[in-house]
Parts: structure tokens; C-alpha cells; sequence
């Protein structure tokens, strides 16, 4: 099972590479109305962004804060400038975006962009600023899928549906930019044979990564209101099911397709459940040691 380190390392050989995350005041389709409001009902923006990423701020100042925390372990590193906060090709115009992207490019010691992004907001007219950006320095595009099964998609108030995820990597592929699915284990309705069918379906896809997480449930979420309510239940994977679940997983994906991560690490004070208390290298520690 190659790690994402390594991947990163094939493409920057030679050099340590870290993501900086940067929230450049998007917003996404399901929360300002466009094909719904209140976003997806599991989500809280706060719980995995760093202090330093404040929409107020530029750019550059955000990376610059960015680099000033990293750099204190790894004087040494390069850089990615993420664009991680909600959907970042959304309610911009082309000439925000570039400026936005070229903004990031241009700040000492960044090698690279990574676009976080929904399947159904990748325009051409995107494409064409990233295609042209990638010949310069590698982009990497992170869509935000989630689920193959299109009842959950509308269920988790996402509203697009997998044949959106499937016209989006192909376009995507077809620029000869790095895609990378997001995925999401434990979604609402969702059996253990649901999420194995998606693994599967995108390992169909002409992607290069897979980042997985357990879903959490947050507190001040739609998700954790709607559980109260008895709306909705979610299965609450133990440990050691969980590990189970992952080395299947592992199992099903193809060593061509890089497996990111398997955790999400929120703040424990924002979670409600699961409360394992691990961060992502102890879990793959852990996965190693089960595979």
C-alpha cells in the first residue's frame, strides 16, 4: 500500500511537501440557495480549519501563517496552498479565480495548488485556468464525492449525484490534472455493503487518490439535530469494525489509486461520536499492524 508521502514524493522528488490551507470566502451551491440551503448536514467548516485561515485575510497572508507554523519543525519544507474551505471553484468569475490561484502560485516556496471542489462546479472555463496552471506547477483537484448512492447524497442535503462525479473526474483526467476522490464511511442509511459498492465504483474512475474518513457527528450540526430529533441514525462503527472496514477497503483499491487517509481529526471538544481519541498516523499504525 503506497502512502500518500510517497506519492507526493514521485512528484517532488527530493523534497517534503505540506498542504496550507487557505479559505478564500467561497461559499457551496447547497448553502446559498442555488440548489439548496443549510449545506451538507454533517458539516461544520471550524472543525478542520487551522486558526491561521481567516477569510479577511489575503492569500498570501494566510500562507504566509501557514509556513511561519510549519516551518518551525521543517525549516526545510515546500508548500502547497490548499484551497480547502467550502468549494473552491464556486461563485467566483474566471478572473477571481486566476487571480485568487496565481495569488497562492506566487508566494516564496509554494510547488503546487490543491482545489477542494464538488463534482458539479467544475467549469470549463475552470478547467482551462487549471489545465494552464498545471503546466507550470502540478494542481491537484480534491472532489468532495462522498457516496455512489445517489438517495444518501440527496439524504446528507449534497444534491448532486455520482453521474456528476463520473462527468467530472473524466473531464478532469482528460486535462491530465491529478483527481483525487473524497469519501465519506458511515453515512446515514448507509450498510457496510453500500460503502464497499462505492469504494468500488471509484476505483473505477480515472482518478489518482482516495481520501477516506469515518463520518463524525459535530455538535451545532443539522446532522446531530436530526439524530436527536430520532430523524435519522448512523451506525456507530467500534474500533476495531472500523479497522475491519479499512483493510477490506484496502483490499478492493488497486495500487495505482493512493489511499490518503482513512480518519478525520476534529477538535474532541466540536465531536459527539466516535470518540476514538487517535490521530490519522496512529490509526494507520494500528491498520498496518491488523493488514
Amino acid at each position: 500500500m503506497k502512502s500518500y508521502s510517497d506519492y507526493l514524493s514521485e512528484i517532488f522528488p527530493g523534497i517534503k511537501v505540506q498542504k496550507i490551507s487557505i479559505d478564500a470566502g467561497f461559499s457551496c451551491p447547497n448553502r446559498d440557495g442555488k440548489i439548496g440551503t443549510g449545506g451538507c448536514i454533517y458539516c461544520r467548516n471550524d472543525s478542520f480549519s487551522p486558526g491561521y485561515c481567516k477569510p479577511e485575510d489575503e492569500v498570501k497572508e494566510q500562507l504566509r501563517k501557514g509556513k511561519k507554523f510549519f516551518s518551525r519543525k521543517y525549516p526545510e519544507m515546500k508548500y502547497l496552498a490548499y484551497f480547502q474551505s467550502y468549494t473552491g471553484t464556486y461563485n467566483k468569475s474566471s478572473e477571481e479565480l486566476r487571480k485568487l490561484y496565481y495569488e497562492a502560485l506566487g508566494e516564496e516556496d509554494i510547488v503546487g495548488l490543491v482545489i477542494g471542489t464538488r463534482p458539479d462546479c467544475i467549469s470549463d472555463y475552470t478547467l482551462e485556468i487549471l489545465s494552464e496552471i498545471n503546466k507550470r506547477k502540478p494542481v491537484f483537484i480534491e472532489l468532495g464525492a462522498e457516496t455512489s448512492h445517489d438517495t444518501t447524497l440527496r439524504l446528507i442535503n449534497r444534491n448532486h449525484t455520482w453521474r456528476d462525479v463520473m462527468d467530472a473526474t473524466a473531464r478532469i483526467d482528460a486535462k491530465g490534472i491529478h483527481c483525487g476522490l473524497h469519501l465519506i464511511i458511515g453515512l446515514p442509511s448507509e450498510t457496510r455493503e453500500m460503502v464497499l459498492h462505492t469504494i468500488v465504483e471509484a476505483t473505477k474512475l480515472p482518478i489518482k487518490t482516495l481520501k477516506l474518513h469515518q463520518l463524525q457527528v459535530l455538535k451545532g450540526t443539522p446532522l446531530l439535530h436530526m439524530i436527536e430529533r430520532g430523524e435519522l441514525s448512523v451506525t456507530e462503527f467500534s474500533l476495531e469494525d472500523y479497522l475491519k472496514l479499512c483493510a477490506e477497503i484496502v483490499r478492493i483499491v488497486p495500487e495505482n489509486i493512493v489511499i490518503e487517509r482513512f480518519l478525520s481529526q476534529s477538535p474532541p471538544t466540536m465531536v459527539v461520536s466516535p470518540s476514538w481519541g487517535l490521530k490519522n498516523y496512529e490509526f494507520m499504525n494500528l491498520l498496518k499492524k491488523y493488514l
